[in-house]
């Protein structure tokens, strides 16, 4: 099988490490790459959210599939196009990536599908997202309707701030979505799906802040950890229950079935499991940790995503170690990252054991690695629990020299001192079984 991954990305990169694992892929191409996933495959300089251009490489290449990492080219109906040559493509069309494009959208097909979630209002105006504001009370969420690469959101507890991020989507032409608060910790679950079989991976937890203690600015996610042995029993089958399998019938029931995977974005509150929101891709760098995991071949995974035969696909078997995946990002990153500054160390962190690195936003210029973007690498450690992983990650992104970059240190540190708890108004939950 040849495959073909378009993507930039720390999570491309991810997914094309492991397609090169399955014995089935006997090629895997990619565009437009960047400088560690150029090591592994050939790279192809196009615009990765042209519909043609995609569509004219994977007919080019002769490729049995393709694989779409990133939501822009989902919304630009990147997938739509290359299906109409008759390729294979895992990625929802451009309809069905407004579960991700579109949050009130999202919010709309929730409540069709009875889907547990946060009370929200969308608001046009100044004076509706006060009113809205008001009738939540602090801490306040606020949502860029739009795609905004995970940076959208503002959680705070300051009624000025809140309005000020509502204002400048405004000023960009856009709308908003006002949410309740959702209280305890929050999960991450990627469910494939083949448009009306839905298949859960394992669950993950990711930071989305730029520094430690959750404080800062939200990023696009600076590191992630999976299993969750502190997770619920049942979770997994609750969020296909009651989440992803009402969602996926309820598009299909629309006309526009999702082919892909659904991102569950969950928070486990005292009233029980809501969801947070929806992206129509693999999250990242919940990706890098889930996939450093998976033992069963990705590439029939996600051909029989594609081709609607889910429910013929084998089992699917994980690693029983623990993954965890720190983020180095770029400096001023999330604001405006500054580019350009040469990265150092890469042979010898990745020689630390178990561990691999991850380009994001990497280059080659002069023949040297420098950053090309905000998150530049995510450093991924396996190890027998998680003070392991997290001691090899940390050592392994200590010894990468980058100027002004930076990460956080307590990625998973909470779970590795048993200090998460779940605030279920019921009692005697036990941890899931990890997969």
């Amino acid at each position: 099988m040849k495959v073909l991954v378009i993507g930039p990305g720390g999570r491309e990169h991810a997914i094309v490490r492991a397609l090169l694992a399955d014995p089935h892929v006997s090629e895997v191409h990619a565009a437009p790459g960047n400088a560690g996933i150029a090591d592994l495959v050939p790279t192809h300089a196009i615009n990765g959210n042209d519909p043609r251009e995609v569509t004219e490489l994977a007919v080019r290449l002769g490729v049995d599939l393709v694989v779409i990492g990133p939501e822009a080219p989902l919304a630009a109906g990147v997938a739509d196009a290359v299906r109409g040559a008759g390729i294979p493509v895992f990625g929802p069309g451009k309809d069905a990536a407004q579960l991700e494009a579109s949050k009130a959208f999202a919010k709309q097909i929730m409540a069709a599908a009875n889907v547990p979630t946060a009370m929200a209002r969308v608001a046009t105006t100044e004076a509706e997202a006060a009113e809205a504001l008001d009738a939540f009370g602090a801490p306040y969420v606020v949502k860029d309707d739009g795609l905004a690469a995970g940076k959208g959101v503002v959680v705070t507890e300051d009624r000025e701030e809140a309005l000020a991020h509502a204002r400048s989507c405004f000023e960009a032409g856009g709308q908003v979505v006002i949410e309740e608060f959702l209280d305890g910790p929050e999960v991450s679950l990627f469910v494939l799906s083949d448009g009306r079989n839905v298949v859960p991976l394992a669950p993950a937890q990711d930071f989305k802040r730029i520094r430690d203690n959750d404080e800062g600015p939200n990023t696009g996610g600076m590191g992630a950890y999976s299993p969750l042995e502190w997770a619920p029993a049942g979770l997994v089958q609750e969020v296909v229950d009651r989440v992803a399998q009402p969602t996926i019938d309820e598009m299909a029931r629309r006309g526009t079935p999702f082919v892909g995977v659904l991102y569950c974005g969950l928070a486990l509150t005292s009233r029980g499991m809501r969801v947070i929101e929806f992206n129509a891709r693999f999250g990242d760098p919940e990706t890098q940790a889930v996939l450093a995991r998976l033992r069963t071949p990705l590439g029939g995974l996600l051909l029989a995503a594609a081709k609607g035969e889910l429910d013929e696909a084998e089992q699917l078997t994980w690693a029983r170690e623990t993954a965890v995946a720190v983020v180095l990002a770029s400096a001023n990153y999330p604001d405006k990252p500054r580019t350009g500054d040469k990265i150092g160390g890469l042979k010898k962190a990745a020689t630390v054991h178990d561990v691999h690195i991850l380009h994001a936003g990497t280059k080659l210029e002069d023949g040297k690695v420098v950053s090309a973007g905000g998150r530049v690498l995510a450093v991924v450690a396996l190890g027998a629990d998680l003070e392991e992983a997290r001691e090899k990650a940390y050592e392994s992104v200590g010894l990468i020299k980058l100027d002004g970059g930076q990460y956080r240190r307590d990625i998973a540190a909470k779970a590795a001192r048993g200090e998460i708890t779940v605030p279920y108004s019921a009692s005697g939950l036990q941890p899931e079984v990890a997969p």
